[in-house]
């Protein structure tokens, strides 16, 4: 029976609203009620961590997970619409993503606090990053044990793999990081992820009743799935309840305490705009009621990576259905197989020239080839089935900034995503010294017998002015 009224109002299970839903139910004997527009996320496509390549590439099997958004033509990047992947699924992105397990750098906390956001600060933020987590090396003054969220590092990894992290020591001379969550971010490493067992754990897997975390299912916690929130009802200048489209129509829930939305980056500021929140000039132009003028939806701002593909036979995968069956057929026979963990392998966090006292390129190794020149089709993509080790540099505190904008009036309308990816220079310029960095890395003498060549973007972009018309059509929301 759907609930007409609660104390708490939580729109959107993803990464946050399963955690906040969660924390607020078990609190005390509030009754809360978790408000998600998609489905469950009790399938094997979201469980089990190799089964997101599938996911990601099979369209009949994302549309069932994902959002499906694009980006406004990209002016910068040759007028591309860029996928903008969201899951519409209990746990949100969390289900659907790489599962990679990075905290935030304690500068950037740092930062905030000071410049006057109380509370923000790193050693504010730890407990909750502590109570969170149940770190393989157990408990210590920077780790958690014992949280909802299981988080091991990263086994079995291809000989390649190994290779490239102590090429990267060795051509940048970075430190080799046992711990990137820990005392220090930089330097080469292995990546951690939020799985364990062949099990993803997503927030919605580690805070919701029936999953398995080891959260306490909470009493006063009611789940809600297909339901799309079309509005919050604002009366009097206060948040009062939410309207709610479902296959019945539509209806209000009064929240007698407050509501609380965790739609995301894109979510949170579309419902607010149809409430009435956001730009008077813009809301206006949708024939939407002015609540309150504010500059929701700008300063939008996100990460790019660029895939660079190398030829290496130790890195053992191909892109092959047969590859992935065996996969498949090895992890449900006898466990602890790559099909269980996460697809990504080393990492390095390094600082490049531009770099302001903590690092600012961030890298990943995926031992796979990988999609060219972009993933912008909606179809399945063809990929080299060679073995491949794929290295992606990727921008971690971009200077671009666009903007979340209103369709429509209809709350079912996809909102209007606007990055402006590359429109500071300043973007392309960082994105191309680190596809710089990394081809010195694979031209190492320590992968001399490992890498064979370049794949992609390839000998044809060999110099500056090719690589750098090329980038455009590359880059890739992280």
């Amino acid at each position: 029976m759907p609930m007409e009224e609660a104390e708490y109002i939580v729109v959107g299970a993803g990464s946050a609203g399963c955690i906040v839903a969660s924390r607020l139910a078990e609190a005390g004997d509030a009754r809360v009620l978790l408000l998600e527009a998609g489905r469950r996320d009790n399938s094997r496509f979201l469980r089990i961590p190799g089964m997101i390549s599938i996911v990601h590439t099979v369209p009949q099997v994302k549309k069932k997970f994902d959002w499906g958004y694009y980006t406004v033509p990209q002016k910068h990047a040759l007028d591309r619409r860029i996928p903008t992947v969201r899951g519409t699924v209990l746990g949100g992105a969390s289900s659907i993503n790489g599962l990679l397990f990075v905290r935030g750098h304690r500068g950037n906390y740092d930062g905030w606090a000071a410049e006057g956001c109380t509370g923000w600060g790193y050693d504010d933020v730890l407990p909750a990053f502590k109570r969170l987590e149940d770190w393989e090396d157990g408990a210590s003054e920077l780790r958690g044990a014992g949280g909802p969220i299981a988080v091991t590092r990263q086994k079995g990894m291809t000989p390649a793999s190994h290779a490239w992290i102590e090429a990267l020591t060795e051509t940048l001379g970075v430190p080799f990081n046992e711990d990137y969550n820990g005392a220090s971010q930089e330097g080469a490493t292995i990546f951690q992820q939020s799985a364990k067992n062949g099990l993803r754990f997503s927030s919605s897997v580690g805070y919701l009743p029936g999953g398995q975390g080891k959260n306490p299912a909470a009493a006063g916690l009611t789940v809600e799935t297909g339901v799309t929130v079309s509005r919050v009802v604002i009366e009097h200048g206060r948040a009062v309840g939410v309207e709610i489209l479902d296959k019945k129509g539509p209806r209000v829930v009064r929240a007698t305490k407050e509501v609380v939305l965790a739609a995301g980056v894109i979510g949170s500021p579309q419902i607010l705009m149809l409430s009435g929140v956001g730009p008077a000039a813009h809301l206006k132009e949708h024939g939407i009621e002015v609540k309150a003028d504010l500059p929701v939806g700008k300063n939008l701002h996100d990460h790019l990576f660029v895939p660079m593909t190398f030829l290496a036979p130790t890195a053992i995968h191909r892109g092959t259905p047969m590859h992935f069956l065996g996969g498949m057929i090895a992890e449900a026979a006898k466990g602890d197989t790559w099909f269980g963990r996460t697809v990504f392998e080393g990492a390095g966090f390094v600082r490049s020239q531009h770099a302001n006292g903590k690092p600012d390129l961030q890298i990943h190794t995926l031992p796979w080839s990988y999609p060219t020149p972009n993933q912008d089709l909606p179809v399945r993509p063809v990929v080299d089935k060679r073995p491949a080790i794929t290295v992606m540099p990727t921008l971690i505190y971009p200077k671009s900034r666009g903007e979340i904008l209103l369709a429509s009036a209809d709350p079912s309308a996809p909102p209007l995503i606007d990055p402006a990816y590359l429109s500071d220079p300043d973007d392309a310029r960082f994105l191309l010294d680190g596809m710089k960095l990394v081809r010195e890395v694979m031209a190492s003498k320590r992968l001399a017998d490992v890498v064979t060549g370049e794949l992609l973007p390839g000998p044809d972009f060999a110099d500056d002015a090719a690589l750098a018309r090329e980038l455009p059509n590359r880059i890739h929301t992280g």
